[in-house]
């Protein structure tokens, strides 16, 4: 019973840890030049997939819960709802890539789940921006969805209504946001997972 305990707790702060680590990751954000500002690319992803390989599916979901709760209470800008979507997106890109993994725990399996989680995360953050997400920001925050199409337009020509800011540029960049992450998260998890194993 004792050990099981001292399981708990060490999963716990482990958790905790990599949740300070991709709150601190997510104020080191940076705009592209191919991008509108408002979508912006930070390395918080990073520790969560690390946390969800070493720990399993639900410790990085609770990884991904506490990083965007944390924000929220610190630094939100927009009522909640960029954190909301930092965390469905980041779960649907995080969940199946972490399962697959699970199951087959080799360089292979980390490949093949992460690739399905970036396009499982471009298909859910494309769907969650044109149903859910968008008009929220239009709805509390009082923000046109044209306005958005407009400053997008900007930067790409090609967008020119809400369809067109989705496969211009929402799909592209979370596709771009996923890749970078899986990248770093296949160069550094050997040599950090040990660490989380002990």
């Amino acid at each position: 019973m004792e050990k099981i305990k001292s399981k708990n707790l060490s999963k716990m702060i482990k958790i905790s840890i990599l949740s300070a680590i991709a709150l601190i990751l997510m104020f080191f954000e940076f705009a592209l030049p191919i991008f509108p500002d408002f979508l912006k690319i930070d390395l918080s992803e990073v520790p969560v997939l690390i946390g969800a390989f070493a720990l399993g599916p639900l410790s990085g979901i609770l990884i991904e819960l506490m990083k965007n709760l944390l924000h929220f209470v610190i630094k939100s800008q927009t009522a909640g709802i960029g954190e909301m979507a930092n965390f469905l997106v980041g779960c649907s890109f995080v969940l199946p890539a972490a399962y697959i993994y699970s199951k087959n725990k080799s360089r292979k399996g980390a490949m093949v789940g992460l690739l399905l989680g970036v396009v499982i995360m471009v298909i859910s953050a494309s769907l969650l921006n044109y149903f859910v997400l968008l008009p929220l920001y239009e709805k509390v925050l009082g923000f046109p969805i044209s306005a958005i199409v407009e400053w997008a337009s900007k930067v790409n020509k090609n967008i020119k209504d809400v369809n067109s800011l989705i496969v211009y540029s929402i799909a592209p960049f979370n596709l771009l946001k996923g890749t970078f992450a899986s990248l770093i998260t296949i160069l550094i998890y050997k040599r950090v997972s040990p660490i989380l194993h002990k």
